[in-house]
């Protein structure tokens, strides 16, 4: 089957950019959170096969960040970082409200849980604890 050809705007599946942006490591994950609702174009859920566009604004969700990008240039191929920083930009409101957040998260305390087994001589340690030595 050939395409049609004639005047078109170019478009890109939504996981390839987002992969080729670098958003994530590989297309499998980029699927895997647009099929969970962590990223949303316009506004709008979508489906990895969904077409973007030069000018749409995605919304990407990335653990207790949220970027709002609009999308400059189109590319299927991955690239380096530099190359892949120039096919968005982040809205500045979006800038704002990371820091927001990276500063609330920071401000938390860390908790730091020691989960590793006993080994023999801790357990005699705290054996003699217990009984009062």
């Amino acid at each position: 089957m050939k395409q049609k050809s004639g005047p078109s705007t170019p478009k890109v599946r939504i996981d390839k950019w987002l992969w080729a942006a670098r958003f994530f490591k590989t297309r499998q994950l980029a699927v895997k959170a647009l099929k969970t609702g962590k990223v949303s174009l316009n506004n709008q859920s979508c489906k990895p096969a969904s077409v973007v566009k030069v000018g749409d604004i995605l919304t990407v969700k990335r653990g207790y960040h949220e970027m709002q990008i609009e999308v400059l240039d189109l590319s299927e191929n991955r690239g380096p970082a530099p190359v892949a920083q120039q096919l968005y930009l982040e809205t500045e409101q979006s800038k704002q409200e990371r820091e927001k957040v990276s500063k609330l998260v920071a401000a938390q305390p860390k908790i730091d849980f020691d989960l590793k087994k006993p080994n023999k001589r801790d357990v005699r340690s705290h054996r003699a604890a217990k009984r009062g030595r």
